[in-house]
């Protein structure tokens, strides 16, 4: 049952105020006594001219009660305390009967959302800045999905511009092709870092850099032939890794896609007399509304990101008509998409204010500082391997019989790394500290997986139990505060893409698991004598493992079933 939607059609029958309306003020409280839903009443004193206290007093006395263990006033609020035993066969039934689909809704069904997110540098190594856009990105995409949106996965992928010129002289001068294909891109790093060190040297390799970039923009064919290698062995490498973290995209489309349509945005630009010329560059000025001018054109004619983000936008919005298009992009970024996005709405395009710049903060870590100077980063495989390894180490101290250990351990270090980078709010910068990362108590990926793989446990060892349930049995403070929190999935996700932050989903996964150790601290299980209580017990279980999995998955993190 949903009990937000019982109560807004209950309230609705003494006032006049919209069924959405009614059910957008309904709230949690904050305190187990003060009832399970709470409806404020400030906003109707207006509409029916008085004060709060006596509108919830008049609601509380009148309102249907059935379903309900009591309906009381407090202050301005009316609370609603519902039948434990109806609730709690309503949530688990509901979680059981639904599985995977459980927390799913149809809400977004008929609306396209793109999510651009990961988006790294071809020929550059994956390294620890490009997993917190990836993790984000691939949160909301699965969040949309969950809730029946078309989400759209872009990784517009940074194909184009003058490093490839220098890419291909210093592939010339340097190469050593049995290394490029044993690992191409560690190779292509070495002889691109070599590039800068011998350009220091010798400043007319800048110009040799910018000469086979023009041949290159040109359509010469040995320099697209090289470019085309460099984008298909780091795309090869690449997927790797997302195979690694279990992500995928629906589109590819790099920065090199648009070149052939920017020229449709400067002619718009133009014909809408928004292209003014300064210092022999192309700009749109943008001082009435606090930002400096977005260049469009450089003074040599060359296009930049600007341009080719409001192709891509463009091109977006023309091929799938989109709901919302979404950019999961650092916040150093976000004054660049504000600009973007002003100079679309100038251009007269009111869509893009469905465009959204979703910024995230920076990594760093406690033993360590992150340097991208000259090659020197902190590179995802090697935060990955170090975190497997740790893990390994933990399961051969703890449980050494553990069957598929290094699988296990596989699960277990890649979840705790993506879980770190989304169990806070995504503008605060992370600091990896391995001892609390890979912790099994406290607010970290293990726990959580830990307390699945426990449920999953005690299922296994559940034998000859009784068909006959009995939910009113389940009566407990502990035991009611776990249903509710598992009642209370689906709006954790809706909140989560409401406020773009997936953290809310990583949070509510964490509660769960809490809520679920109280439960299973406080009371036995396997050992009751009072078979149905037993058997309504393992209800419970089986119904939180299966919350703590969904909620996982739109992490993009594995459950394991034995730890």
């Amino acid at each position: 049952m949903d009990y937000k939607k019982k109560i807004s059609e209950l309230i609705k029958e003494h006032v006049d105020l919209d069924l959405d309306k009614i059910e957008g003020l309904i709230e949690i409280p904050p305190r187990p006594e003060m009832g399970d839903y709470a409806f404020p009443c400030f906003q109707l004193a207006k509409v029916m001219r008085k004060a709060p206290n006596m509108i919830s007093g008049e609601l509380a006395e009148n309102i249907n009660k059935d379903g309900f263990e009591k309906v009381e006033q407090l202050g301005p609020y009316v609370n609603f305390f519902v039948d434990k035993g109806v609730f709690s066969k309503n949530t688990i039934e509901k979680v059981l009967e639904e599985g995977d689909n459980y927390g799913s809704s149809n809400i977004g069904e008929g609306k396209n959302v793109c999510v651009e997110y990961s988006s790294p540098n071809i020929a550059k190594p994956f390294h620890v800045g490009h997993l917190f856009t990836t993790a984000i990105g691939n949160a909301l995409y699965k969040m949309y999905k969950k809730e029946g949106y078309n989400a759209i996965g872009i990784n517009h992928l940074g194909d184009w511009g003058t490093q490839f010129g220098k890419l291909i002289s210093a592939y010339h001068r340097w190469v050593d092709e049995e290394a490029l294909e044993a690992d191409p891109i560690k190779e292509l790093l070495r002889i691109y870092v070599k590039f800068h060190d011998e350009a220091e040297k010798d400043p007319s390799l800048e110009d040799e850099g910018r000469a086979y970039f023009k041949a290159l923009e040109n359509g010469d064919p040995k320099a697209e032939a090289l470019w085309k290698r460099f984008r298909d062995l780091s795309l090869k490498e690449f997927e790797r890794v997302y195979d690694i973290l279990g992500v995928n995209f629906d589109s590819y489309n790099g920065e090199a896609f648009y070149n052939d349509k920017m020229d449709v945005v400067v002619n718009e630009l133009k014909e809408k007399k928004l292209l003014v010329e300064s210092n022999g560059a192309q700009v749109v000025m943008l001082e009435d509304y606090n930002m400096p001018p977005c260049i469009v054109l450089k003074a040599d004619g060359a296009s930049i990101y600007a341009t080719r983000d409001l192709a891509a936008a463009m091109y977006r919005k023309k091929t799938y008509d989109f709901y919302k298009s979404i950019y999961v992009v650092g916040t150093p970024q976000a004054l660049h998409f504000k600009q973007v996005f002003k100079v679309l709405e100038l251009a007269g395009h009111d869509w893009a204010n469905d465009c959204v710049h979703v910024g995230f903060g920076l990594v760093k870590f406690a033993d360590r500082k992150l340097s991208t100077r000259k090659g020197e980063v902190v590179l995802l495989d090697d935060l990955i391997r170090e975190s497997v390894e740790k893990t390994l180490e933990v399961i051969n101290e703890k449980n050494p019989e553990l069957e598929n250990k290094e699988e296990v351990a596989k699960k277990i270090g890649v979840g705790a790394v993506i879980f770190t980078y989304l169990k806070n709010s995504r503008e605060k910068d992370i600091v990896f500290d391995w001892k609390e990362i890979l912790s099994f108590d406290g607010e970290t990926g293990p726990y959580v997986q830990y307390a699945y793989a426990r449920a999953k446990s005690i299922l296994r060892r559940a034998e000859g139990i009784s068909k006959e349930v009995d939910y009113s049995k389940l009566s407990s403070k502990e035991e009611f505060e776990l249903v509710k929190t598992l009642d209370n999935f689906k709006n954790q996700i809706l909140l989560a893409l409401d406020k773009l932050e997936p953290s809310i989903v990583t949070r509510y996964t964490i509660e769960v698991a809490k809520a679920f150790n109280k439960f299973y601290n406080a009371h036995s299980i396997l050992n009751l004598e009072d078979e149905v209580l037993k058997a309504t017990r393992l209800k419970l279980v089986e119904a939180s493992a299966q919350v703590i999995k969904n909620g996982l998955d739109l992490l993009g993190i594995d459950v394991v079933e034995k730890m």
